[in-house]
């Protein structure tokens, strides 16, 4: 058996935010960063497998509907694609050919009121963050790096950069 990537949707979802100092307050923007409750790399954004006749944007929205129970407005799907390899302490627990993950982004706005919800289960709790503040919670540097380049291309088609 050969094996595959699972196709995963993940969802880069934007809000205005102001970065003020003394002298005045620029227009900024936060993204969203859902936390699970293990060990390592716990931050990352809303995401999740596709399931079967679902396109990337369908999962997209579902997963942000079921992590953090909000909607956004889709933007468009970014370009960047993350894709890694399980490590083979979890694979050897798999029934399947299943080696990694082939993680597609789409880009959305959120209003700045939206208010997150997380279900205490699979997400225990979520963060607004700004584009500097990114390295405090995305550990693994070559998932920050796609995510840094996810989120500027949000930030273009958003009109928040």
């Amino acid at each position: 058996m050969t094996d595959i990537y699972r196709s995963c949707a993940s969802i880069a979802v934007l809000r205005p935010a102001e970065l003020c100092s003394p002298a005045a307050c620029t227009p900024t923007f936060e993204m969203l960063l859902l936390h699970k409750p293990r060990k390592n790399d716990a931050w990352q954004l809303p995401q999740g497998g596709r399931e079967e006749g679902e396109t990337i944007e369908q999962a997209a929205l579902r997963e942000l509907k079921e992590e953090a129970g909000i909607s956004a407005k889709v933007l468009g799907k970014s370009r960047h694609v993350y894709q890694y390899e399980f490590p083979a302490s979890y694979r050897r627990f798999r029934p399947d050919n299943v080696c990694g993950q082939r993680v597609e982004f789409i880009l959305a706005l959120a209003d700045v009121s939206t208010h997150v919800q997380v279900d205490d289960r699979e997400i225990d709790a979520f963060v607004w963050v700004k584009p500097s503040e990114l390295s405090q919670y995305l550990k693994r540097e070559e998932y920050r790096k796609i995510v840094e380049k996810v989120m500027e291309e949000a930030a273009r088609l958003s009109g928040q950069r």
